[in-house]
């Protein structure tokens, strides 16, 4: 047992190494790109927290979700974010997978590199949205008689740009569409791509539609909020996706990347080629693996698949 324990962590150990040093590679020809997108990040928080200025609360507008689902109440608005900071996780974690499990379909960095494009390109038509137009927020704090509705002029320069924490869970004005389904959507739609599970395919589209109706039902949002993003996301991602290379093939370096690896010198470039396959001397890491176009094959039709080749040869 302890023999078998010692041979499974040392090939654990050298295909952590192995995806690491292959990573590192990735990561230094596109830490702009990844850089890039993380700023958006915080320029759309500006946007969200600049919106809050200028929002003024109102009556809560007519809406056909506030009447068919329940109010969660202050004391509950916690389910919404509690599911929402799930799927973050989950999702975040999964990425990673590559560096523990023996079936590598991804590259970390590439993979986030296309899911900052889809997010990038979703929040800059959100904050477009939101400034066109700001209706009165339907959350408890954005309410009238909250001193959280609207924002003082700010003293300093300092308070615009420091939008943590306050800017982020008490934000008002940023309405259509929603943000949370915006991340929700992302990854949903980017494992659907690239993951494997059926299973969890099938789940993580259950767990967006319950976001959904958690958002309506905590009042963080309008049912237009919501709809909005359902179709907006999912054309973002699909026209974006096809404007994209594909991701490659872990058992072919020569399809064409997302942003292409340095080939300057000869002997770095086969060396990298042998740690992006992760041939590292477990011979379990060189099994074939099967991708049509980029996109990875659930594991029942790559076996079907597999088992069709074979049969034509």
């Amino acid at each position: 047992m302890n023999l078998y324990i010692r041979r499974e962590t040392s090939k654990l150990l050298k295909r952590v190494s192995a995806e690491t040093t292959t990573e590192i590679i990735l990561l230094g020809e596109n830490w702009k790109y990844l850089l890039g997108g993380l700023v958006c990040q915080y320029i759309h928080g500006l946007a969200a927290r600049g919106v809050h200025y200028i929002h003024r609360p109102g009556p809560v507008l007519q809406d056909v979700g506030f009447y068919l689902l329940p109010e969660l109440g202050p004391e509950k608005a916690y389910l919404s974010e509690t599911l929402f900071s799930f799927v973050f996780l989950s999702f975040f974690l999964w990425t990673f997978h590559p560096f523990i499990l023996k079936t590598k379909k991804i590259y970390t960095v590439l993979l986030w590199c296309r899911v900052l494009a889809f997010l990038v390109a979703s929040q800059i038509l959100r904050i477009l949205t939101f400034y066109s137009t700001q209706l009165p927020g339907p959350n408890y704090h954005c309410r009238e008689g909250s001193k959280l509705a609207t924002l003082p002029p700010p003293k300093s320069i300092l308070e615009v740009f420091l939008i943590f924490p306050r800017g982020v869970l008490y934000g008002c004005g940023d309405l259509i569409f929603s943000s949370h389904m915006i991340f929700t959507l992302v990854f949903v739609r980017s494992y659907q791509i690239y993951g494997t599970q059926r299973f969890i395919k099938q789940l993580a589209w259950l767990l967006a539609i319950v976001q959904s109706f958690l958002i309506v039902a905590s009042r963080k949002h309008y049912t237009v909020d919501v709809v909005v993003a359902w179709y907006t996301v999912n054309l973002v991602v699909f026209f974006v996706d096809k404007k994209l290379p594909e991701l490659p093939d872990r058992t072919n370096v020569g399809v064409s990347t997302l942003l292409p690896l340095s080939t300057k010198d000869t002997k770095t470039k086969d060396e990298n080629h042998k740690l992006i396959n992760g041939n590292t001397g477990d011979s379990a890491d060189r099994r074939s693996r099967t991708q049509v176009n980029g996109k990875i094959l659930e594991e029942g039709n790559a076996v079907q698949i597999n088992a069709s080749m074979n049969g034509g040869a």
